[in-house]
C-alpha cells in the first residue's frame, strides 16, 4: 500500500448511470474499498431510478457519507425520515427510499455503501 493516494472522481474507475439519465455514480477503488461520488439530478428518486437496477423493494445499502451540494429527503422503511443538506454527515441503515428535493443536483460522497450500489442485483 502506498503512503499517499490521490484519486480524482473525474477519472473514476467505474461510472454507473441511473435510469432515465437522472444521475450517475462515479467510483474509485482503493485498498480500503470503493469510494463513490453520486450525482442525483432533480427529479431523481431511488424507487424510480435505482430500484429497477437493484431489484429490491427499498435501498439495501448502508451509507456513510457527506453531502457536498443539493438536498435529499430520506425515508426509512420504518417511516422515520429526514432531509439532508450541504455539509451534513450521514449514516443511513439499509431499508430506505430517497429523492432529490428542489431544482439543484444533490452530490454525495459515500465510503461504505456505493460499492454495489446501482449494480444489477446490488
Amino acid at each position: 500500500m502506498a503512503g499517499f493516494v490521490r484519486r480524482n472522481f473525474d477519472a473514476a474507475d467505474e461510472t454507473r448511470p441511473f435510469e432515465d439519465g437522472k444521475g450517475r455514480l462515479d467510483l474509485v477503488d482503493t485498498d480500503q474499498g470503493s469510494v463513490g461520488r453520486a450525482v442525483f439530478e432533480p427529479g431523481w428518486r431511488w424507487s424510480e431510478h435505482v430500484k429497477p437496477i437493484a431489484g429490491t423493494e427499498s435501498c439495501q445499502a448502508a451509507h456513510t457519507g457527506y453531502v457536498v451540494s443539493g438536498r435529499m429527503k430520506v425515508v426509512m422503511d420504518s417511516g422515520e425520515s429526514a432531509e439532508v443538506a450541504p455539509g451534513d454527515f450521514v449514516s443511513i441503515e439499509p431499508g430506505h427510499d430517497a429523492w432529490v428535493v428542489g431544482d439543484e443536483p444533490c452530490v454525495m460522497l459515500d465510503w461504505t455503501g456505493f460499492g454495489e450500489y446501482a449494480r444489477t442485483g446490488g
